[in-house]
């Protein structure tokens, strides 16, 4: 149930005075005036099973999601911005990373050691990350130094030096990766799977030599005001803080950000129905082989997600209690591991898996995948197996939620997905309210094996390299 409290140390000071039983004497004329009283914070708050959420907008007009937790003297702060390494321009790509590697190297009368000391001297951490689509920031401090250690992130956000030392430093770091990268199996299956499915696709653009050598210091401290603004700003908090404490520690922070920026919105991938009947094979000289599967799947608003999502728990999201491992491994030795998993981001809605094997069962390994994706077809899913599902699936959840920057991270992921603030409440009850004929539906549709590419790298034998 949402509830609407209003936080105002002034209403509340009034308050008190209107119900003393002895009137207050009239001011002096050499009295000084009343201070003007702050603005009233108005906070929904949603009294979660789960949860307790305040949401609110601070005065600068920043949306605000507060778990307040006194019972630890931490508090951890995520803020995150729609536009990633795909907001990269033509030609600059690696220009998001080389923004978000600048942010804690020095900011306006401190260089990158001062900076570094700062942190140190008031117990904290800040730094920013750069993913493909939204790029973040957080920061966690003791209570007592909530303040100025946001003040610190604001001189981040407002004077990020991007200094040419530091600046060097990321682009040697970066000449390392791309050398490091061409011998990473992971890499380049992900390589071979973007320039078969959605070359086109910015998802697919790489860094490379060149753009590292088009960036400048002066890039990345434009690029930083268009990735970093006001407008769309998210903001997650836990911790030892309350609403009226945060919200001028949040303004101040973001008070030098511009108001909005051309950020284009993405074009969701679209994998093919049916895939190619043979693998993608990417020669790496090494032991085993990488191997790769990649289908279409469905985003949280598809009413298959929650069944596809107990589903993969049985088929390979459990660890040894799914059929893959226990197929694969325990049953045949092919592999130490092998696992899936579904990414319902509705611009790159997959379901992916995969695992590693001694070149020359690759094909054998490969065959197994599909075997099993062709048994949950024809039988589906047994009763205990949607039992056991169910209950790892609610019971492991709030694990995830042990530290307040746990807590934070999670909050924040459902504001990224639009999921609504009572998700963690619905959650465990749309997982317990999936059927058997509801899994095995979803199994018939979206484990059939032509669905489905295939990646390796290595050296497999058995396999005609493409």
């Amino acid at each position: 149930m949402l509830k609407l409290r209003l936080f105002s140390s002034a209403a509340a000071a009034l308050l008190i005075a209107a119900c003393a039983a002895t009137p207050a004497p009239q001011a002096s004329l050499d009295t000084a005036p009343a201070a003007t009283p702050e603005p009233t914070l108005a906070v929904d708050l949603y009294d979660g099973d789960f949860v307790d959420i305040q949401q609110f907008t601070t005065p600068g007009g920043v949306s605000v999601w507060l778990v307040t937790e006194p019972s630890i003297p931490i508090v951890s702060v995520q803020m995150a911005w729609r536009g990633g390494s795909v907001a990269d321009p033509d030609g600059l790509e690696g220009l998001g990373q080389a923004v978000v590697y600048g942010m804690n190297e020095g900011a306006g009368d401190l260089d990158s050691l001062a900076f570094q000391t700062a942190m140190e001297d008031l117990n904290m951490s800040f730094g920013c990350s750069n993913g493909t689509e939204w790029t973040s920031c957080s920061a966690t401090m003791l209570s007592d130094n909530a303040a100025p250690s946001m003040a610190l992130v604001a001189s981040a956000l407002t004077a990020p030096r991007y200094d040419e030392g530091p600046f060097q430093r990321f682009l040697r770091e970066q000449e390392v990766s791309l050398k490091t990268r061409e011998t990473s199996a992971g890499y380049l299956a992900w390589r071979a799977q973007s320039q078969a499915l959605y070359p086109d696709h910015p998802f697919a653009r790489e860094v490379t030599a060149e753009s590292l050598a088009a960036l400048t210091p002066d890039l990345a401290r434009n690029h930083m005001r268009a990735l970093m603004r006001k407008d769309g700003l998210l903001v997650t908090a836990v911790g030892d803080i309350t609403p009226e404490e945060l919200a001028p520690l949040i303004d101040d922070a973001v008070a030098a950000l511009p108001e909005t920026s051309e950020i284009a919105a993405v074009t969701p991938v679209t994998l093919p129905a049916t895939a190619a009947a043979d693998p993608v094979i990417v020669p790496l000289p090494q032991p085993q082989s990488l191997v790769r599967f990649i289908g279409p799947a469905m985003d949280r608003a598809n009413p298959d997600y929650f069944p596809a999502y107990v589903l993969n728990y049985t088929f390979g999201g459990g660890g040894f209690e799914s059929r893959l491992m226990k197929t694969l491994r325990v049953d045949k030795g092919l592999t130490y591991g092998v696992s899936s998993s579904i990414d319902p981001n509705p611009t790159f809605t997959v379901w992916s898996g995969g695992g590693q094997t001694k070149n020359e069962s690759a094909g054998e390994f490969i065959t197994g995948i599909k075997e099993e994706m062709q048994k949950f077809i024809e039988g589906g899913v047994t009763e205990a197996e949607l039992a056991d599902a169910k209950a790892y699936l609610i019971g492991s959840y709030p694990l995830g939620f042990d530290s307040n920057a746990k807590i934070a991270g999670n909050i924040m992921s459902v504001r990224q997905d639009e999921l609504g603030v009572d998700y963690f409440d619905r959650r465990n009850a749309l997982i317990e309210a999936v059927t058997l004929e509801d899994v095995n539906r979803v199994a018939a549709t979206y484990l059939a094996p032509q669905r489905y590419s295939f990646f390796v790298v290595g050296e497999p034998q058995g396999l005609a390299a493409e």
